[in-house]
């Protein structure tokens, strides 16, 4: 991590707790310039709600930037159309959220920074201002194209995800031998390149109760499945499959891997939420560019009362600059 790592920061919906983390972190020196695409009047409202001094400092693209003392923080102008008041989600701020992601990324792909960070966003606000929105992950891959992969890290586990945001009734036809085949592909080359494991260990839950108990539950793990981990396993990955996801993370069985592949979000989601909560990190994986997330969402009822912790989007600030230097 150096001075001239600069990262770029969207703090989401700015009616949710995403400025408050921002102000938060703002209070402690950070090795690297980070910069909030966002808008100044909001962050400067929140941080005079919160008791914490800030100053604002406008960044430009172009602007090399520097490392901000405590209480100081760079800022690339976005404003909303009118002001955000904590606690109460308006659709009237969705494009300029959108609008400031947008930018971010582009401005990571151009090469302006080095690494994205995000802030919580309200799918359900975004869809309801007409427009089609299923995640960040989504999103961001629909402008810098490769494949995404979600991976949700904390001290202790990582695990990824085949499907992100489906309905579960969805889920089982998502769930190809290709789609499979691809996740495994991306998970080992971004374990090897982005965290340095030499030879990745993946541990693979089945998609049904038992893995399926030999077909009597379902023959996903029969047909497509353990194809895919063969596949897998013959172009020299080290996966171990499908298990039975109720005993995927069994100390005994997270000894032996170094991440656990689940089938859909409310799988493996759950598991490392309980185990880290604060400190879990989303990672997507199979980006041209590296980009991190909080794990928690806008918690609109913590907005601007001081409650908001701000440990998740400090540890995501810290892995970014990891992954990026």
């Amino acid at each position: 991590m150096t001075p001239e790592l600069h990262i770029a920061v969207t703090p989401g919906d700015p009616a949710g707790v995403g400025p408050d983390l921002v102000v938060q972190a703002a209070q402690q020196a950070w090795p690297f310039a980070w910069v909030v695409l966002g808008d100044p009047q909001t962050l400067g409202q929140r941080a005079a709600v919160l008791g914490l001094r800030l100053r604002l400092r406008q960044w430009d693209p172009g602007d090399p930037g520097e490392p901000s003392p405590p209480g100081e923080l760079w800022v690339w102008p976005h404003p909303l159309e009118r002001p955000a008041e904590p606690g109460h989600p308006d659709t009237a701020h969705v494009r300029n959220t959108l609008s400031a992601l947008e930018h971010g990324v582009r401005a990571c792909l151009d090469g302006a920074f080095q690494a994205l960070v995000t802030g919580p966003l309200n799918k359900a606000l975004i869809n309801s201002a007409g427009i089609a929105f299923t995640g960040h992950t989504e999103y961001i891959a629909a402008i810098t194209g490769g494949d995404p992969v979600m991976m949700l890290t904390a001290p202790g586990l990582r695990v990824a995800l085949v499907t992100t945001h489906l309905p579960l009734a969805r889920v089982s036809e998502a769930i190809t031998r290709e789609r499979l085949g691809r996740t495994l592909r991306v998970l080992d080359r971004n374990l090897r390149r982005r965290f340095g494991i030499n030879a990745p260990r993946i541990l693979v839950c089945g998609l049904n109760p038992h893995a399926g108990e030999q077909g009597h539950l379902g023959r996903e793990e029969i047909e497509v499945i353990q194809p895919a981990l063969e596949d897998a396993a013959a172009d020299g990955m080290h996966v171990t499959g499908p298990v039975p996801a109720d005993t995927a993370f069994t100390p005994e069985r997270l000894r032996h891997c170094d991440v656990v592949l689940a089938m859909y979000h409310d799988q493996g989601l759950p598991v490392i939420k309980h185990l880290g909560f604060g400190r879990t990190v989303n990672v997507t994986l199979g980006l041209p560019i590296v980009r991190t997330s909080v794990d928690h969402g806008t918690a609109y009822a913590l907005a601007g009362t001081g409650r908001a912790k701000p440990h998740s989007f400090e540890a995501a600030l810290r892995l970014a600059a990891e992954l990026a230097g």
